[in-house]
């Protein structure tokens, strides 16, 4: 069926008015009507995120319908069983997400599969902790995470309430594969799959048991409890949860930013509702500065992100999701090794392109450092693999894009967690007379300065995946060997499991194949590339070292320079 057949068949059909209208709008635009069709919005691992919209390409009630029939189907295919055990859904904020959790839920009662539906919407460490909780088979949540407002997206977890393994999500979209009519997909009222025992709608008693797990991260150290914080969900699903968590470790003085305590898809006070960016901070800077906060927390739509700022002199300093890390990190081992409670075969997690700062740190406490391909699904599988083998005791998993886990009653990373670990952190620190900012600058003068950056390069529509490729294969056809002078001393290609040394000396790389080329260079600078797994972009990671700031930061710039001559 080519594009204006496909075109003609959504119009054919009974559509919600506003996907009739948008198709009616742009009947005459062959770009933007290709941009909609020309494929199925894909999905894998991170599961499927895009723009909200009519069309194959887009997230509506049929795309949602598609993926939720395939996941039906697998189930189904494992038995009796795992359709008692049934699926947990959990909703963001977002526009449609909670039609969209319940067109999920819809479809699986068909197949005869329980689903657990949050009455209201709820973090997404959450619904990992939930999924795990009810020994359920499988969880979804319906999230675009810290997109802007025109984004939607489902991911699906397993078992073990971690993403999708690789091998999980092809089995899904196997399944997916085999629909050759999305408006064939049955779905039922879900009144009737009430009354038949498919639906479940989950009571606030589990909200309490996320709670009391949460205050088992709290430390018998002393700390000012009357710190001054300002917290923001930015219209997202983290008030409750965050708000109730710092009452509950019992700080006296957290300040919520009233406009953004509201749950609303379109995020009317911010552009892009990102803790990793100032803007979305504006509003919490500005109650921070009424009420005289030392410390700002801001989680992203899913709450499964979050991000920090600092007072310093009279403003507020971000903290970068490396630096956040890194901090985290050093408190917690530190924190261990005073009550001696410091396992003799720890173990932390990071990424591929996070910071090298905290493998530093880690080493100092005789903490091993294992790296893991980017995105916590990876970093939870290890969690699994070490409760197996018993090879080390997981301490922490970070990675540099906002998202930490501490402890693993949740197989994601969790923004609650880490709100009340980071406003411990800060209080206890405030006891010592000193900052977040001030413990920084101390592990900086002790391992070193660390400097990163992240660039990235869009490749919208259909032809911006083949120019994406085009551009890594002839970056891998001409490898730099010097970079601002410095000499490239390791090229790491995670597509092909190899890594080739200044020398020529080739090795392999025992991580899985990913589509990841990595530069390390002769003073301890990388350089990453990767194409983005749930967007249309390619992003470029930089880490570099040196003896001061200013150093740092001078060399930052001439490698981002570098690079961007590199991918030209």
């Amino acid at each position: 069926m080519n594009v204006q057949e496909l075109i003609n068949c959504w119009l054919a059909q009974p559509l919600p008015s506003y996907l009739a209208e948008e198709l009616t709008t742009i009947a005459c635009d062959e770009l933007a009507i290709e941009d909609r069709f020309y494929q199925y919005i894909s999905f894998g691992t991170g599961g499927m995120r895009g723009l909200l919209g009519a069309g194959t390409n887009r997230i509506n009630i049929y795309t949602i319908r598609r993926v939720a029939e395939g996941l039906a189907r697998y189930i189904e295919s494992s038995g009796e069983e795992a359709k008692q055990r049934g699926v947990v859904l959990a909703y963001d904020t977002r526009h449609f997400s909670y039609e969209f959790a319940c067109e999920t839920a819809s479809v699986l009662g068909v197949h005869g599969i329980r689903s657990y539906i949050f009455k209201e919407a709820r973090p997404t460490p959450q619904l990992s902790f939930t999924v795990r909780k009810l020994n359920a088979y499988a969880g979804v949540v319906i999230t675009a995470s810290h997109n802007p407002k025109q984004y939607n997206g489902f991911k699906v977890y397993g078992e073990d309430g971690a993403q999708l393994t690789p091998d999980f999500a092809n089995e899904i979209i196997y399944y997916m594969n085999e629909i050759k009519d999305i408006f064939a997909i049955k779905v039922e009222e879900l009144t009737l799959l009430e009354q038949q025992g498919y639906i479940t709608w989950l009571a606030s008693d589990l909200d309490n048991e996320y709670l009391t797990s949460l205050l088992t991260l709290k430390s018998n150290q002393d700390v000012a409890l009357n710190m001054n914080i300002v917290y923001t969900p930015l219209h997202g699903a983290g008030l409750v949860p965050v708000s109730e968590g710092l009452r509950a470790f019992g700080f006296q003085q957290v300040h919520i930013v009233e406009q953004q305590a509201v749950q609303d898809g379109e995020f009317p006070t911010v552009a892009y509702p990102n803790p990793e960016e100032s803007n979305a901070f504006e509003l919490a800077m500005k109650l921070g500065n009424q009420v005289g906060a030392d410390l700002l927390l801001a989680t992203d739509p899913d709450a499964d992100r979050l991000g920090v700022a600092v007072k310093s002199d009279d403003s507020y300093k971000l903290l970068t999701g490396n630096q956040l890390g890194a901090l985290l990190l050093n408190y917690i081992l530190s924190t261990k090794q005073q009550l001696g409670s410091l396992p003799q075969n720890a173990v932390m997690l990071k990424t591929i392109v996070t910071s090298e700062l905290g493998a530093h740190i880690a080493e100092k406490y005789d903490v091993a450092t294992v790296n893991t391909l980017t995105g916590f699904k990876y970093i939870a599988e290890k969690i699994a693999e070490y409760e197996r083998t018993g090879e080390y005791s997981y301490l922490f998993g970070y990675e540099e894009s906002y998202g930490y886990l501490i402890e693993t009653f949740v197989r994601d990373k969790d923004a609650v967690q880490v709100a009340l670990k980071v406003a411990e952190m800060a209080a206890y620190y405030e006891t010592q007379g000193h900052t977040l900012l001030d413990q920084l600058d101390n592990l900086y003068k002790e391992y070193g300065y660390h400097n990163e950056a992240l660039l990235s390069q869009q490749f919208e529509g259909k032809n911006g995946q083949t120019e994406m490729q085009v551009m890594l294969q002839r970056l891998r056809d001409n490898m730099p060997k010097k970079i601002v002078n410095l000499t490239v001393l390791r090229t790491e290609d995670y597509l092909i499991g190899q890594a080739v040394l200044a020398n020529g000396t080739i090795e392999g790389l025992t991580l899985p194949k990913e589509n990841v080329v990595k530069l390390i260079l002769e003073d301890g600078s990388w350089i990453a590339i990767r194409p983005s797994g749930t967007e249309p972009k390619c992003k470029f990671y930089i880490g570099v070292v040196g003896e001061t700031a200013e150093q740092t930061q001078q060399k930052l710039e001439q490698v981002k320079e570098a690079v961007l001559e590199i991918v030209k």
